[in-house]
């Protein structure tokens, strides 16, 4: 808990805003995601997942102004937040309201809007929180809880609206923060991994929903009066476990269903394809899958599994690659696999838009596990396997009834050749899985596939749906089936591990440059890779660097949600500081071959006609890259 002297005391008497309430209502819809992501990160963590993300909603909507003032000069531009004066008017307000929350309740005088009561704002009968994150959201959520108020707006700042440390004290300034600079140190302390600010870890408006423990409260709740307020708010409830585990196994108590839903959770009413469906087919992708494993007629435990897709219990762990919904089936979902994998009973089901993978513990449903990816418009190879499960740092495959031969091999390693992974029923043998590797990258283990379309390699991120790896110009992209194309990954393998959990769909590489280094350096190249996702929106692009005899690329510049480096826009653009043999230090930057010229402007002034740049420069050094393509257009760097 922070101390009281470490948090700002802002103003109770803020001046009056500049801005009328239609402008700043409209900048608050526009940008609610972003503002409620920054009074979350704000708010003091020992109020819990749950309590931040309601009250971080509750201050962003009491964002807008009490009054109505008189309108700008200049009027507001509708472009975006940049220069938008009621944007820059709310920010400011959810800042101040979420400093002011830490700071203890005052017992004179009235209380302060911000600083509710620990049991406010509540929503009756459910717990909200966001979404888990990987290993480096969570040690970066625990650098932040351990920092005090000022610190994390002053990160948060920096991070999500990507301001410069005057702009973030004149803000600071504003909110009444008493000591800035204090907490630019502070927020110094913590590395600038400001990308991960954008993850589901730290997003209170993509929330899991969990109910609160109903069972508990009735047994403990014996007043008549409690049981009719209960029944009138939630329903006629119906099927409750008396104790241990039902019929229905990790499922939470059933409610009362109109008949739609309970035809999706017959396991009578399961959609199964006819086994050579696939062969006739004009669309290769799920729905022809036939259903397999040992256990398609174990009745119970496909129940079982309905039921938790349906209303998962407290216990259960449940996951969801990023934008794919975790509600219960429409309809009937189709049944692909149910069966023994390790020491687990595992059914997977699919019902068009996404796979879900049940899995329970062989000796109960005690630490059941349900698990969610899109699968939306999978055809070919995007279909032709499912991660079946993991154990003991490896992965088990169920792949498509059309492939042939699976095999394992080390993009590293690209001459090293494939080991053969044998077939049981559609399920691999076990093969060391990229995903669940920590410390350093020495090697990346995919999954090779050959059906009657070719080879296809595909790598575990640490979800259902493995990501297909690709090699090529954007838009006429090629399978990773010959050595050059299999040379072609092998310095940039280690980077898959950046796309982890973020629901990446494909994965290309494209050498979109070489460049020869000075002082005799041997030859460079550039590649830029580009991961696509499930969900359309949110891919990520890196530029990498290789030197000669380097065994891994170098990140030169990353973006997210940009079309750089896809079908979409292939140009991309991209500078790095490189030292010679001879101790020198150079500012290297290349695009792709369609530009005509080169220049710098910042720290450096230099140019260069065609697609390459090389010039002198000192380390640390700073500076924005701009070009010129053939056609007179002009492209900025990749950042």
């Amino acid at each position: 808990m922070q101390s009281q002297d470490a948090a700002p005391r802002p103003s109770s008497s803020p001046a009056g805003p500049d801005v009328d309430v239609e402008q700043a209502e409209a900048a608050l819809v526009e940008h609610y995601p972003r503002l409620v992501r920054l009074a979350y990160l704000v708010l003091p963590p020992d109020l819990g997942r749950g309590r931040r993300v309601l009250t971080a909603h509750a201050l962003t909507q009491r964002a807008l102004p009490r009054g109505k003032a008189a309108p700008p000069v200049i009027p507001a531009q509708s472009a975006g937040r940049d220069g938008d004066p009621g944007y820059a008017f709310v920010r400011q307000q959810v800042l101040r309201a979420a400093l002011e929350a830490g700071l203890p309740l005052r017992r004179r005088g009235r209380l302060g809007r911000p600083q509710l009561p620990p049991l406010l704002p509540q929503v009756w009968g459910l717990r909200l929180f966001p979404r888990s994150g990987g290993a480096d959201e969570l040690a970066l959520d625990q650098r932040l809880s351990e920092l005090p108020a000022p610190a994390r707006a002053a990160y948060a700042l920096r991070g999500l609206e990507q301001l410069p440390d005057d702009e973030v004290r004149r803000i600071l300034t504003a909110a009444g923060v008493r000591n800035v600079n204090a907490a630019l140190r502070e927020a110094d302390d913590v590395p600038a991994r400001y990308g991960l600010l954008a993850s589901p870890e730290f997003d209170p408006c993509s929330l899991q929903a969990r109910p609160t423990d109903l069972m508990r409260r009735r047994q403990h709740t014996r007043a008549a009066l409690a049981a009719a307020a209960a029944l009138a708010v939630c329903g006629a409830l119906v099927a409750l476990p008396g104790g241990g585990w039902g019929p229905d196994g990790a499922a939470a108590p059933a409610y009362a269903q109109n008949p739609a839903a309970e035809a999706a959770l017959d396991p009578g009413r399961l959609v199964r394809a006819v086994p050579s469906a696939w062969k006739t087919a004009s669309r290769t992708g799920f729905s022809v899958w036939p259903a397999r494993g040992d256990l398609t007629g174990d009745t119970s435990l496909l129940r079982r599994a309905l039921a938790v897709w349906a209303r998962p219990g407290e216990t259960v762990r449940l996951s969801a690659t990023p934008g794919t919904p975790s509600g219960g089936p429409a309809g009937p979902p189709q049944l692909l696999y149910a069966g023994n994998v390790d020491n687990a009973h595992v059914v997977l089901l699919y019902d068009g838009l996404r796979i879900a993978r049940y899995a329970e513990p062989k000796d109960g449903t005690e630490g059941a596990a349900l698990d969610f990816a899109r699968a939306d418009g999978a055809n070919g190879t995007e279909a032709d396997a499912v991660v079946l499960g993991r154990a003991d740092g490896n992965v088990r495959y169920l792949t498509a009834p059309w492939v042939t031969k699976t095999a394992e091999r080390d993009l590293m390693r690209p001459a090293a050749g494939a080991r053969d992974l044998p077939l049981s029923g559609g399920v691999t043998s076990p093969m060391a899985s990229p995903a669940t590797k920590t410390g350093p990258c020495r090697s990346w283990n995919a999954l090779q596939i050959g059906d009657d379309t070719g080879t296809h390699v595909l790598t575990d991120l640490g979800e259902l749906m493995p990501a297909r790896l690709t090699v090529g110009h954007p838009g006429k992209e090629r399978e990773v089936s010959g050595s050059e194309s299999l040379h072609a990954w092998a310095p940039y393998a280690c980077s898959l591990g950046a796309v982890r959990s973020q629901g990446v769909r494909s994965v290309n590489a494209w050498a979109y440059a070489e460049q020869k280094l000075p002082g005799a350096g041997g030859t460079a190249d550039w590649v830029c890779t580009r991961a696509e996702t499930w969900r359309g929106g949110g891919a990520r692009v890196l530029a990498q660097f290789h030197t000669p005899g380097g065994t891994y690329g170098a990140v030169a510049a990353k973006a997210e949600d940009v079309p750089a480096c896809g079908p979409r826009d292939p140009r991309v653009l991209a500078g790095v500081l490189w030292k010679s043999q001879g101790g020198t230090w150079y500012l290297l930057a290349a695009g792709g071959k369609d530009t005509a010229s080169i220049r710098t402007t910042g720290g450096l002034s230099a140019s260069a006609d065609g697609h390459v740049l090389a010039a002198r420069a000192k380390q640390g050094l700073q500076a924005e890259l701009k070009g010129t393509l053939t056609d007179g257009r002009e492209i900025g760097g990749l950042h």
